[in-house]
């Protein structure tokens, strides 16, 4: 490795490191999907049990296990707390930024490798997504390195990370691969060239590397955990709505702009330019266009949507930008290319800041902050168009990476600290510690359930809105941990046999005596 790879390599490094390493467990788990993915390892060793996950002590078929384990090992090494719980989320997608950059230097030259990477590692939902305890930094990871691996010949690997990400979060581990390189093959009429990938080998090695769990499970749990595993968890939830006020066809489309901001006033030049002006690597650029329109267009069909699942799209999309930005560092001849980059900046960022101080009204605490972040990415957006105007890329492309990594500092040490109260069960929690008599039922709902049990070690039984009177109105002492939302759904009578122990944020510990 010569000086000058040497340097981009470290700069990655660096800076998606402490992009990403920042504060990473000062901040509680966030309900309700942090705590599920960090309860469930915790129950791995506390049954010493790794093949089938438990969550409230039961068989629990959510996921495939593979971030389970990886989250055992974070707890071995650093005890079971928050940092553990997200290590290696942060750490694949440190690893991911690294693939890109390795990527697309081999396949482009050294500078799009290091601007991919970059505006990845810079990206929005990148950031957050890689500070969090889920899986989908996983599933990113393994689908990004078997994908760039196919592009670049490395069937062998291809083959294997294609399994691991199907030990990650099921089916789609095989389904996106199958189908981003079929629709590839078609396009560039180039089918044949499945003999060449040494298919029979690669499915072995995809069997050895994604299959045993489930071939474990099915022995051990039989038609139940395949019927509930492959029947709900995966059809069910993509032909029937888990959340119907989120199932609009548009959903994704506001994911993207928001997620992928500051970048996203590149996109649809970035595409376009290298659908139709690429003069070379022009199959290496459609294959990450079919990569990123795939998975697009597949959770657009699925009626189950969420802000996490469109991140796999991510790591190509910032390839396509990357190129882009090198195209217009080593000179596009026409003007309007800077002029529109600058304009949707302009554009971009205004409506974000607008966003952020209309803001203000729902957290004053944090007026001060919010309005010295709009200031820095105002700043951000007058400098940007000013270097871009003056074709100065380098100049323009570096604002945005200093800016973004000040912003992550102010996020993640001042603004998500202030709010997560709000977002967490761990302060109820605390304060249910210090009250329980160690023998009484306690109730706990659903959405509050996983944080509640990781951070006191309790299941509780799991109660719902429509059961809520019911369960009051019974005999015994009991506690009840519940959203200040399902509190005020009992009439005043039922709520005059509830004490109220500790209320925080619009979390309540509520006893019946």
């Amino acid at each position: 490795m010569n000086k000058k790879v040497g340097t981009g390599f470290w700069l990655i490094v660096i800076i998606a490191a402490f992009i990403v390493l920042l504060n990473l467990g000062a901040i509680p788990l966030l309900d309700p999907d942090e705590p599920v993915y960090a309860e469930t390892p915790k129950e791995m060793l506390q049954f010493n049990d790794f093949i089938s996950p438990r969550i409230y002590g039961d068989y629990w078929y959510d996921k495939p296990p593979l971030y389970y384990w990886l989250v055992v090992l974070s707890f071995k090494l650093f005890g079971v707390n928050e940092f553990a719980a997200r290590f290696p989320s942060a750490l694949l997608s440190i690893l991911c930024a690294l693939t890109v950059y390795c990527s697309g230097k081999q396949l482009f030259n050294e500078r799009v490798g290091i601007l991919g990477s970059l505006v990845l590692i810079t990206s929005i939902e990148y950031i957050y997504l890689g500070k969090a305890a889920v899986t989908d930094m996983t599933l990113t990871f393994f689908l990004t390195t078997c994908l760039l691996s196919f592009i670049q010949k490395r069937y062998y690997l291809f083959y294997i990370c294609a399994g691991l990400a199907t030990l990650t979060k099921g089916p789609i581990g095989l389904l996106f691969p199958g189908g981003i390189v079929f629709f590839y093959f078609l396009l560039t009429k180039k089918i044949a060239e499945i003999k060449k990938m040494n298919l029979v080998t690669g499915i072995i090695l995809t069997a050895l590397s994604g299959l045993p769990w489930y071939f474990m499970m099915y022995n051990i749990h039989g038609h139940t955990f395949t019927e509930t595993f492959l029947g709900f968890h995966n059809i069910t939830r993509f032909t029937s709505p888990e959340h119907p006020e989120l199932g609009v066809w548009y959903y994704f489309i506001p994911v993207l702009i928001i997620g992928f901001f500051p970048w996203t006033a590149l996109l649809i030049q970035a595409v376009w330019n290298s659908l139709i002006n690429s003069r070379e690597k022009t199959k290496i650029l459609l294959f990450v266009n079919i990569w990123v329109i795939f998975i697009f267009l597949f959770f657009t069909a699925s009626r189950t949507k969420l802000i996490s699942y469109i991140l796999p799209l991510y790591p190509p999309l910032a390839i396509i930008v990357g190129w882009y930005i090198d195209h217009l560092w080593t000179g596009f001849p026409k003007q309007k290319h800077y002029i529109s980059w600058a304009l949707l900046t302009l554009v971009m960022t205004s409506l974000l800041v607008i966003l952020m101080l209309w803001g203000i009204q729902a957290a004053p605490i944090l007026q001060t902050t919010i309005v010295i972040l709009s200031s820095l990415l105002g700043l951000q957006m007058l400098l940007v168009a000013y270097f871009l105007w003056n074709k100065q890329i380098g100049l323009a492309f570096g604002t945005k990476i200093v800016t973004m990594t000040i912003v992550s500092i102010i996020l993640f040490t001042i603004i998500f600290p202030v709010l997560a109260p709000n977002f967490t069960s761990y302060h109820i929690a605390q304060t249910f510690k210090t009250h329980y008599d160690g023998k009484s039922e306690v109730y706990v709902a659903k959405f509050l359930r996983p944080g509640f049990s990781f951070y006191t070690g309790v299941y509780g039984s799991e109660i719902t809105a429509d059961k809520l009177a019911a369960v009051v109105n019974t005999e015994g002492r009991a506690y009840f941990i519940l959203s200040q939302t399902e509190y005020t759904l009992l009439s005043e009578q039922d709520r005059s046999k509830l004490i109220i122990l500790s209320n925080s944020a619009d979390k309540l510990l509520l006893l019946r005596e």
